[in-house]
């Protein structure tokens, strides 16, 4: 990339046309005329007067022909030409690009750019004397809340924020604005303060931009950093001691830049992210660390120093599980972990590029209710800000240390404290202000405020305070008061906010439901004062606001503040069911038009409180009204539609008041409209344009030649001609004309931006898209009712280019009062004012203009203009949520201050009324509520027809009836069926399915609501019941008051979950059993599968025995087997001494060592000194906690989920026994009712005087059934409902609840009662239907005794009587045994119960001491936990140590083993040397000499190492060859010899021998001293390390100290903590003076197992004392006999080992090794050569016979093949001759082909043959049937064989 400075200035100035200069000067101008200075604006624009081209620029149509050309392009592309234009005509001469490259070389510290220089100016056309001031910025309402970090802090009372192109500097006390111009014009970016508020960075936008630091307070422009990024700038961070700048790009490069800003040099550049990047900071306490966070990712940074240099090397943080978010704000913490927050709300904790741990809050919910847009450390506390607007505060620590706890990966914490701002609050940024003692915090609102926050959090902290307030989003509408200087604004935030534009002051908002999209004041001719507004809103609703000074009314005592102005609703109304984006009155003010986004425009009569006249539709949504002037005949309306649309609607006429009750709808449909559809005749202009510049350029041309020829005739006479022809051949062949632009019509059509009246009938229009670029004057056609509006294509007649409008049109456009001046405004937020002539409203003289980029250039359009009522101020809005208020240049302006002056308030406003406002956006409209009006009547009518149908209906089933009843009366054989008076079945069948359909549709119709309370239920049942084991049931005794009670069981506790089972006593999952069952069947299929590959292997080789082998395979098979049997006898003579050996090895290891102690006697010494001894107790100051008993929190939870375990499974096994019990009482119930029963057929048999009374059957009790509660039926819910009904219109709340469950109990019991048998059992079922047919046969019985009994009968009667008396008292005694027993079951249990409370709230009480210790012990967990961690980390820093020592020692010992190894070798040489000179030789001590001679030798040194080392070991080399060479000098003054000769008569094998070990020996004289040196090293290391441990076990023992001491501390806590034991007095044996003390406090509490438990260790302590005295003198006794025996051992081996060697010596001569001797064997190798020859031979005689074999095949397939070819040779011949024989017969028949067609054919004669012949075959077939058959129908009739023809046979 080339630097700006590096261009060639000359050449580019030549190739750019005047439209590139003049397009350059647009973006940056540096000259222009003097402008007046404002005192509290920085950005006074002066300059020099702009230079002129040397054609004019009105002129020259090429450069606008070659711009509108490239209008394909962006606007980014039309900005880097502007910008890469501007850089190349500012670049200055050669010789001061030397000068400024040697000054960047090294910028001075007092070095300062010219802000004059660098900041953009406005464009101003050329020769057009208009001032460059213009327009003068006043001041700023604006502020663009949703813009990242547009908040910073200079002082503790100067903010900081970018409006648009404008840095805005406001003091916070006197709300005085001053202002910074962008230098580019196009926007700035982001801002940033140095840390030590003495700079600040202005990061621009455009081409390549620029960053400019500026020094604070003066202003000025301090180092200027270029060519970051490609567009703008998306953050930038100072490090924190502010030497280093990040600066982080937006789309499309997003590169991150570490910037030498002093230097103004880039240190480092890399691409940050693909996509949006939002933040880039430096780490405070590490500046190589840098953090960049954005959209769906964060990226951390580290500055490496690698071999290519200094390198930005990113880790990209891996979210893992955790959902992909974008990251807004985030924190480095001091270790390198990063605390970040994420779109849900939870905090994110990054250590390594991982999460390490998610954040919430306490039941799983968020931190912050939406994303969390900032994270900052302050004062050793975590403050985190979120879109929910609240403030939370976050212990530092707690973050610090969190770490995950289980799967989920989620950690609960809780805020220290929180803020919550206020209501509709969205905080996106804090900064802190420098206010000593206090705490104070602004916060950017991205709803639109700045606030200032105490964050003390103390007794006197202050409430949030709003300091500012501003439009948040897009500024919809503007209107400017006809009166004075008062401006109200709307946007779709929901509020109106009216201004004070001439004294720079706020007055009021009001707040409503929906955004506003309309706004116009009311013109003076209806109200005088200027007091009304006239407001639309995106839900279409009008609303009419009073604005009012509120001082001028009445006075009350006591009243508060009174503010400057005050807003009324003064009326409301609705015409329109979308947003309202157009509002004019007329020039009458008679008519308020409205137009909306439905496609309608709506007419209201102002003069009769805005009543509604009608409204039209329009063919696309409606965006400008405009009524015509007073200049105009008429009052017409201009409909300006978005679609390409425009309409002219005359004013409507306004019918009097008469009764409209009857019209259906306000659209007036007789309104004479007229159309314009417009057509884009944009490339119509452009190819116009192209045809006139070539038709100039042709005249130019032309021209030319005629000169040329002139010239020429002078200078060359005749010949002159001849030349001019050949010249204009070649011309003719040169010129080629190129195609015309060709003729292009979107297919969409482009939106109409604005417009206005130029005449009656003619209007301009501005078009965006394609269509841009020009004002078009239109006209109405004339009227044409025959044709389609909607397919009509209309032109404009004229039009107005404008310069560089191609990308950005006019958006909004708006004159003065003398209509000299129109103001536009911009599709990229500038501003442009075109000079007009008076009476122009052809626009013939908009040539001139002034252009000054204002607003955001990327999101700033300009959306509003307007001036004051007197021209003297100009107010822009646009979608950047900004408001500027410009001075319009004036010759005679006024220096006095002015000041808007509120409408004072109308006589009694304060006692009228409020008119109701519409809220709901969904409410009627005026024309959806008048046909709402009109359909309600409708239906009315028609409910009063069906009421009529629904009587008669009613009178005929009244008939119906009465009919029915009559048929019912009739005999049964008379009556009518009910299927004979149906008229028609489909009828009923059509009313059935519309019933059904009814039904379905009610069904779905409720289906929201059933879903909604299903929902409710359920969520009920999962709060309340699901977590409910076992509800409380109370069983009653039947006879006595006595009743048992459940337990009422929750599931169980986490505590009793935590509990797991350990390693041991765990049961093997299903996982585990199921590998085990896998890997068995795996192996049992195994063995299956080799069992089943046996018999195939089996029949291969019994193929193989069966077979004859050869000669050769029995020769190499019984080689293979020799040698194999002499390796097998080798291997196994190996593999005994192998199993010797390892006999031996394991004997001696098994040995023991002198100082060998028994490990059951080493753990026994262990046990004795831990538990015996004096020890103290737990309540002791020097009480030391042994290891297995130290407890902690999860321990103590493990114990308390062990006891709600056992508490739950006892309660568990009682409530079952209870639950039984109550299902023994159903039982008992249902039998007793049998036996009632039975008894009541007994007693109607008796006489009455022989009755017993009959027991009471008990009842079950509704407590006794809880289950049934939640049961009901249809009636129930009735019941219920008409209960719930008749409480709340009669009885108070505390009656309601008690009659609700007496309700409830009746309704559940009544249900009880009718489902009953649910508890019956199949016994009591048995017994009933027995009883009941008992009951049926008695009178059957009793029906027959009408006569008198005899004798007998009487007998009978008397006996059955006696056995029914009997049964009587039988069942009572039953009834009475069954009570009995189960009231004894329900006693017994009962007293079971009892004792079981007594165990739980025992229990109870446990539970409570075991959870004040579980939570003492949580509060030492995280202090217990960093000592623990710190002696753990101690004791494994010295086992490593130790570790290392003991390598230390062990590398020593080898060390020390190689010396004396290469010790050995060195005498070995010496050895052997003199071994070779034998005796007596009389060159040996020269000899001698020449081997132990010392000499030089050059190491060889080794390449790989550092330099340190390479120097070290030269220094060594020369200080061992200086004493190498000393030695050799000594030796020399004994004896001078010359070793490189050999002497005469000596060996010279010898002579080279001696040199050779010579060598063989400064080798390892060498290796004795690296050896000797490296241990050395090992030395000193092992030195060094012992220190260290030593220091790190005094270490060791302090934190153990630490620890113990904590330990202690934690136990007396323990200790303090109350413990609660009931006893009983007979429990108590502390008696004085035969009384209980008072003070019990000095007694311990034993149970009677312990103590019973303590005496008994003591008499077992005296038996165990015995039996080890006893022990000890058996074990000296049993010492004293081993020793014996080892010593006869000794002798034993001693004499056995001289006998082996003397038997070696008898038989070998000597002592020889006989494992060697037993491991003899043959030479395999040579053995397994052989076998490979005998094989190789075998294998080449079966691979001849193969061949053989092949060639005798191939010798039979030649031959076959010549058969068969000879054969087809025959066939071939035979076939030539059948051919020539045809031949000759086809000749022949050629020849007779005349005579065939004279007579008969031959043909036909056989065929009528065949046929005849055929006929009377079947008729003979047909005879001999018909004779079978009819011989068939006859008996016995002979069958015979068919006839068949001989013919047929054949």
């Amino acid at each position: 990339m080339k630097e700006p400075d590096d261009q060639d200035t000359d050449g580019e100035k030549s190739d750019r046309s005047k439209s590139d200069r003049r397009q350059s000067h647009s973006s940056r101008s540096p000259s222009g005329t003097a402008m007046k200075e404002d005192h509290k604006s920085i950005d006074n624009t002066t300059g020099e007067g702009f230079t002129e081209g040397e054609e004019s620029y009105i002129d020259d149509d090429e450069s606008y022909v070659e711009r509108l050309e490239g209008s394909s392009s962006s606007f980014q592309d039309d900005y880097a030409e502007s910008l890469e234009e501007s850089r190349y005509m500012e670049t200055p001469a050669p010789d001061a690009e030397e000068a400024e490259e040697e000054v960047k070389k090294k910028i001075s510290e007092s070095f300062f750019y010219d802000y004059m220089e660098l900041v953009s100016m406005p464009f101003v056309t050329p020769d057009s004397n208009i001032p460059l001031d213009l327009l003068t910025l006043v001041h700023s309402f604006g502020y663009d809340s949703r813009k990242r970090a547009n908040l910073q802090l200079l002082e503790s009372n100067i903010v900081m924020y970018i409006a648009g192109n404008q840095l805005i500097f406001l003091n916070l006390k006197t709300k005085e604005q001053s202002y910074l111009r962008s230098s580019s014009g196009i926007g700035i970016g982001v801002t940033g303060v140095h840390p030590d508020k003495t700079y600040f960075t202005v990061a621009e936008k455009g081409v390549f931009p620029k960053i400019i630091i500026y020094e604070y307070p003066s202003m000025r422009p301090y180092r200027i950093l270029q060519d970051g990024t490609d567009l703008a700038y998306a953050y930038v961070d100072f490090n924190f001691d502010g030497t280093l700048l990040a600066s982080v790009g937006g789309s499309p490069d997003h590169t991150l830049t570490i910037w030498n800003w002093k230097e103004e040099k880039p240190l480092l550049r890399t691409k940050a992210f693909s996509q949006e990047v939002f933040k880039v900071t430096f780490n405070p306490e590490d500046d190589e660390q840098l953090t960049t966070s954005g959209s769906g990712h964060i990226k951390f940074w580290q500055m490496a120093l690698t071999f290519t240099g200094l390198k930005l090397q990113g880790s990209l943080g891996r979210f893992g599980k955790t959902a992909t978010t974008d990251i807004e704000g985030y924190m480095e913490l001091p270790d390198g972990k990063v605390l970040s927050g994420s779109e849900w709300g939870n905090m994110l904790l990054w250590e390594g590029g991982h999460i390490k741990v998610e954040l919430s809050r306490a039941a799983g919910k968020p931190c912050h209710q939406g994303p969390i847009n900032q994270i900052m450390l302050d004062e050793g506390e975590v403050i985190t800000i979120g879109s929910d607007g609240c403030v939370r505060i976050w212990d530092f620590e707690t973050i610090d240390t969190a770490d995950v706890i289980d799967e989920t990966g989620l950690l609960e914490i809780e805020p220290i404290n929180e803020l919550k701002v206020d209501k509709n609050v969205k905080l996106f940024s804090m900064i802190k202000m420098n206010e000593v003692g206090n705490n104070f915090w602004l916060a950017q609102d991205s709803n639109g405020a700045i606030w200032k926050l105490d964050l003390s959090f103390s007794n006197i902290t202050q409430d949030p305070e709003c300091l500012f307030s501003f439009h948040s989003g897009a500024i919809e509408a503007l209107a400017v008061s006809p009166v004075t200087y008062l401006m109200a604004t709307t946007g779709l935030d929901c509020s109106i906010r009216f201004y004070d534009f001439a004294g720079k002051t706020p007055l009021l908002q009001m707040k409503f439901k929906q955004g506003g999209t309309a706004l116009a004041w009311v013109p003076r001719l209806i109200s005088y004062g200027g007091a009304q507004i006239t407001a639309g809103f995106a839900d279409g609703v009008v609303r009419i606001l009073e604005l009012y000074d509120p001082k001028g009314l009445t006075v009350f005592v006591g009243r508060k503040k009174v503010s400057d102005a005050d807003v009324r609703l003064k009326q409301v109304f609705k015409p329109h069911t979308a947003a309202v984006t157009a509002l004019a009155y007329d020039r009458d003010g008679e008519v308020l038009a409205t137009g909306s986004k439905d496609k309608t425009v709506f007419f209201f009569e102002v003069e009769r409180d805005y009543k509604p006249i009608g409204y039209i539709t329009t063919p696309g949504p409606v965006c400008q009204l405009t009524w015509s002037s007073s200049s105009h005949p008429e009052s017409t309306l201009l409909i300006i539609c978005e679609d390409g649309y425009v309409l002219e609607a005359p004013f409507p006429a306004i019918k009097e008041d008469k009764g409209d009750h009857d019209v259906v709808s306000y659209e007036i449909k007789d309104m004479c409209l007229k159309y314009f559809h417009f057509t884009s005749v944009k490339s119509k202009i452009l190819r116009l344009i192209e045809i006139e510049r070539r038709k100039k350029q042709k005249e130019l041309k032309e021209k030319e030649k005629q000169e040329r020829r002139k010239r020429l005739e002078t200078e060359m006479g005749e010949d002159a001609e001849k030349e001019l022809q050949e010249e204009g051949g070649e011309e003719e062949e040169e010129e080629e004309e190129e195609p015309l632009p060709e003729i292009f019509i979107p297919s969409t059509p482009c939106h109409i931006l604005c417009g206005f009246y130029s005449e009656p009938g003619k209007f301009w229009i501005s078009l965006g898209g394609y269509d841009s670029g020009f004002l078009y004057h239109c006209e109405f056609p004339p009227d044409d009712k025959s044709s389609d509006e909607t397919v009509r294509k209309d032109e404009p007649f004229d039009f107005r280019l404008l310069e560089d409008t191609e990308d950005n049109p006019i958006t909004t456009i708006t004159f003065s009062i003398d209509r000299e001046m129109m103001f536009c405004g911009m599709q990229n937020g500038a501003i442009r004012v075109y000079i007009l002539s008076k009476n122009d409203s052809s626009l013939t003289s908009m040539e001139a203009y002034w252009h000054y980029n204002m607003h955001d250039n990327n999101c700033g359009r300009v959306n509003a203009v307007s001036a004051s009522f007197d021209d003297r101020f100009l107010v822009t809005a646009g979608a950047d949520s900004n408001i500027f208020v410009f001075n319009i240049f004036s010759e005679f302006e006024l220096k006095k201050v002015v000041k808007a002056k509120v409408p004072s308030p109308r006589f009694g406003i304060e006692t009228e009324p409020i008119p109701e406002d519409i809220e709901d956006p969904k409410a009627y409209s005026i024309e959806n509520a008048r046909r709402k009006r009109e359909h309600d009547k409708l239906m009315k009518e028609v409910e009063k027809i069906k009421a009529g149908k629904r009587e008669q209906i009613k009178a005929l089933r009244n008939q119906l009836q009465k009919l029915l009843q009559m048929n019912e009366e009739l005999p049964k054989h008379m009556q009518f069926k009910r299927t004979d008076f149906d008229l028609d079945s489909k009828i009923r069948a059509e009313i059935g399915k519309k019933t059904a359909n009814k039904i379905q549709r009610v069904e779905k119709e409720l289906a929201w609501e059933k879903e909604k309370h299903q929902l409710g239920l359920k969520k009920l049942q999962n709060r309340f019941r699901d977590s409910l084991e076992n509800d409380i049931i109370v069983v009653h005794a039947i006879q006595s008051d006595h009743k048992i009670s459940s337990y009422r069981l929750v599931k169980p506790s986490k505590y009793s979950k935590t509990k797991r089972a350990s390693q041991s006593e765990r049961r093997p999952s299903k996982f585990e059993r199921f590998e085990k069952e896998g890997t068995g069947r795996k192996d049992s299929q195994r063995d299956t599968g080799g069992s089943t590959s046996v018999p195939e292997e089996s029949v291969i080789e019994k193929g193989k025995k069966f077979r004859p082998k050869t000669l050769s395979e029995i020769m190499v098979e019984n080689q293979i087997e020799k040698t194999r049997k002499l390796i097998l006898k080798a291997e196994r003579a190996q593999m005994k001494i192998q199993q010797r050996k390892k006999e031996w090895e394991e004997l001696y290891k098994s040995k023991p060592d002198d100082d060998y102690e028994d490990p059951k006697d080493v753990q026994a010494i262990r046990e004795a000194q831990l538990f015996m001894g004096d020890f103290n107790l737990k309540t002791a100051a020097d009480y030391k906690i042994p290891e297995h008993m130290r407890i902690n929190a999860a321990k103590k939870e493990e114990e308390l989920g062990y006891l709600d375990s056992m508490a739950y499974s006892k309660k568990m096994h009682m409530n079952k026994s209870i639950i039984s019990l109550r299902d023994l009482k159903v039982a008992v119930i249902e039998e007793i009712q049998c036996l009632v029963q039975e008894l009541k057929n007994i007693q109607s048999t008796l006489p009455v005087f022989k009755h017993l009374p009959i027991p009471q059957v008990p009842q079950i009790y509704p407590e006794e059934v809880p289950e049934k509660r939640f049961q009901y039926d249809d009636e129930t819910l009735l019941a219920f409902k008409q209960q719930q009904q008749v409480k709340s219109q009669h009885e108070k709340a505390h009656q309601v609840e008690q009659t609700a469950f007496a309700g409830s109990a009746g309704g559940f019991l009544r249900l009880s009662s009718g489902k009953e048998g649910d508890l019956t059992t199949r016994d009591s079922l048995s017994r009933a239907s027995k009883a009941s047919a008992f009951s049926l046969d008695l009178p059957k019985f009793i029906e027959f005794e009408k006569a008198d009994p005899s004798d007998v009968e009487l007998e009978i009667m008397k006996r059955e009587e006696i056995k029914h008396v009997y049964m009587q008292q039988y069942l009572i005694n039953r009834i009475k045994e069954l009570i009995v027993t189960f009231d004894a079951e329900l006693r017994l249990l009962r007293h079971q119960k009892l004792k079981l409370d007594t165990q739980m709230k025992l229990s109870d009480l446990h539970h409570v001491t075991l959870f004040q210790e579980m939570l003492l012990l949580k509060n030492f967990e995280k202090q217990e936990n960093i000592l623990q961690e710190r002696v753990n980390s101690l004791d494994k820093e010295e086992q490593d140590m130790q570790w290392k020592i003991n390598e230390t020692l062990k590398e020593m010992e080898e060390k020390k083993n190689e010396v004396a190894k290469l010790q050995d070798q060195e005498k070995a040489l010496y050895a052997g040397f003199q071994t070779a000179l034998g005796e007596n030789n009389k060159f040996a001590n020269f000899l001698m000499k020449v081997l132990k001679k010392r000499i030089k030798r050059v190491k060889k040194k080794e390449v790989e190492g550092d330099v340190d080392e390479e120097d070290e070991s030269e220094e060594s080399s020369e200080e061992e060859s200086s004493l190498e060479s000393d030695e050799d000098e000594s030796g020399s003054e004994d004896e001078v010899f010359d070793d490189s000769i050999c002497p005469t008569n000596c060996d010279i094998g010898l002579f080279e021998l001696a040199l050779q070990l010579r060598e063989k020996r400064l080798d390892i004289e060498e290796a004795l001293v690296e050896e000797k040196k490296m241990i050395d090293n090992l030395k000193k290391e092992h030195d060094t390390l012992s220190k260290k441990v030593k220091i790190v076990a005094t270490n060791l023992n302090a934190a153990e100290e630490a620890l113990e001491a904590y330990q202690r501390e934690k136990q007396q806590r323990l200790n303090e903590l109350l413990v609660v034991i009931p006893l009983k007095l007979h429990q108590i044996e502390y008696v004085l003076y035969g009384e209980i003390p008072s003070d019990l406090s000095g007694t311990l509490v034993f149970s009677n197992h312990s103590l019973g438990r303590l005496q008994e260790r003591i008499v077992q302590l005296h038996e165990e004392n015995s039996k080890q005295q006893k022990l000890n003198k058996e074990c000296r006794e049993r010492r004293k006999q081993l020793i014996r025996e080892k010593r006869e051992m000794a002798k034993t081996i001693q004499k056995m080992e001289e006998t082996v060697s003397q038997l070696m010596i008898s038989k070998f001569g000597r002592v020889i090794n006989l494992e060697a001797l037993q491991t003899l064997s043959v030479n395999t190798t040579l053995e397994e050569l052989k076998i490979k020859k005998l094989r190789k031979e075998l294998s080449n005689v079966k691979e001849m016979k193969m061949w053989e074999e092949k060639i005798a095949q191939v010798r039979w397939e030649l031959m076959m093949k010549t058969k068969e070819h000879t054969k087809k040779l025959h066939q071939m011949n035979d076939l030539c001759i059948e051919k020539q024989r045809l031949d000759s017969r086809l000749n022949t028949l050629q020849n007779q082909q005349g005579n065939a067609f004279q007579g008969p054919r031959k043909a036909d004669i056989e065929a009528r043959e065949k046929v005849t012949e055929l006929i009377q075959v079947q008729a003979e077939r047909i005879q001999a049937l018909k004779e079978e058959i009819a011989l068939l129908r006859k008996k016995g009739g002979l069958l015979l064989p068919p006839i068949h023809h001989p013919q047929e046979n054949e």
